[in-house]
């Protein structure tokens, strides 16, 4: 039977690439036309992928979790005689499909995710030969993407124990090297290429997309934080150890502010020309994890639940999290990031689709105030809140600051 390339559709004009989210078949796996076949996250939003062909999905060429261009080739299949592959995204005509099982060469220069390699196997010719990802990701850590197409394979893929035998046979093992660029006579001195994890491709991603949509502008106001610490004072009495954290009050008065304000409850749709307002608030909050890593946690509909459940959600997004699980979805449209927590005063954060807004909490300092012919001194926190100037304008933005100012002054437990 031959084998067609399944390729990432140009779903939007202007699109120029795609996350996908997640993978729906596995190999070897009997697929009908239409049906779902992945998720992938655009500038549109999350969607399911439907197959183009009725047939056998062979091997996928890309993970859950990466980036990857507009027709780039993710994943072969099986068709009946006399399917021709279709061309997708800003890549050329597919060439004709092959009439044996052997996977297509990819069309586009240089794709992302689909190493082609040739060489000899056996003493046949392994032109358009396709690497599994398995194989890919061991390429990558031995640092020998470059020279794939010269580690010879002992059937018709290469394999990690290829890998094996071509280093013990004496092929290159160091992944540091001058490199290639367009200076090839230009001396960089040693370095090493690492692939970044699939977290961080997320992320960056979402970044590059804010600042190709959003129009991003920064507010901040110092917040008194004395009736926080008194509250927290209090149930450090009568709850020890298990008082809600100060960043937890916040929230909840963070959560009040957004629904009160629809605009801070919204995202753009429709390539910008629709205001998509969500009826609760769903509320991020950016978890730092090892590494350097940076996951999103939410809480769902947190308007609607009580202050003796609100505590307990934050945690168990939170630890989610920490765990691996990155929680940001559509609905999320304002993210929370303690930069306190980090012994930083203020600072303005990137807004990161699919969240409208980023507020950023500093470190609580005591900020002197005039009294009289003297000075007091109040606890006090900057907010800064970075939000996209095409969902809310500037006074809007200054009535959420004020609100949320009026909240955090004004707290008291709620029983």
């Amino acid at each position: 039977m031959p084998t067609v390339a399944i390729r990432i559709p140009q779903l939007g004009e202007g699109l120029q690439e795609s996350l996908v989210i997640e993978l729906f078949k596995t190999a070897g796996d009997q697929v009908k036309r239409d049906e779902p076949l992945y998720a992938m996250e655009t500038d549109k939003g999350t969607m399911d992928i439907e197959s183009p062909y009725d047939g056998v999905l062979t091997e996928w060429l890309v993970e859950e979790g990466t980036v990857h261009k507009i027709g780039a080739a993710i994943a072969h299949m099986e068709v009946a005689e006399g399917v021709e592959e279709m061309a997708a995204g800003h890549g050329p005509p597919a060439e004709a499909p092959p009439t044996t099982g052997a996977a297509p060469s990819s069309p586009l220069p240089n794709p992302p995710d689909s190493f082609q390699a040739s060489g000899s196997s056996g003493g046949s010719s392994n032109s358009n030969r396709a690497i599994p990802p398995r194989t890919r990701r061991y390429l990558r850590e031995k640092g020998l993407v470059d020279v794939a197409d010269q580690i010879p394979a002992q059937g018709k893929k290469l394999t990690p124990e290829d890998v094996d035998a071509f280093l013990a046979a004496g092929g290159r093992t160091d992944s540091k090297s001058t490199g290639t660029t367009s200076e090839p006579n230009e001396d960089l001195g040693p370095f090493e290429d690492a692939p970044l994890s699939k977290t961080q491709q997320r992320l960056n991603y979402r970044m590059v997309r804010g600042v190709q949509l959003c129009v991003p502008v920064a507010a901040s106001l110092d917040v008194d934080f004395s009736a926080i610490e008194t509250a927290r004072a209090q149930l450090k009495i009568e709850l020890g150890d298990d008082a809600p954290s100060n960043l937890v009050m916040v929230l909840w008065c963070i959560t009040r502010a957004i629904e009160k304000h629809p605009s801070f409850r919204s995202s753009l749709v429709d390539e910008g020309r629709v205001r998509r307002t969500f009826e609760h608030v769903n509320l991020g909050i950016a978890v730092a994890l090892p590494d350097d890593v940076l996951l999103t946690a939410v809480v769902a509909d947190a308007d609607t639940l009580s202050w003796s459940e609100f505590p307990a959600a934050v945690a168990r997004q939170v630890a989610a999290a920490r765990d691996g699980e990155d929680q940001a979805n559509a609905a999320t449209t304002v993210s929370v990031s303690n930069i306190g927590s980090l012994g930083l005063r203020a600072g303005v954060a990137a807004v990161v689709p699919p969240a409208m807004g980023t507020i950023t909490l500093g470190r609580i300092f005591q900020r002197a105030i005039p009294d009289g012919n003297a000075y007091r001194f109040t606890p006090t926190a900057t907010f800064t809140l970075t939000f996209d100037h095409r969902v809310a304008n500037g006074a809007g933005a200054a009535s959420f600051l004020q609100e949320l100012d009026q909240q955090i002054r004004e707290f008291q437990v709620p029983q």
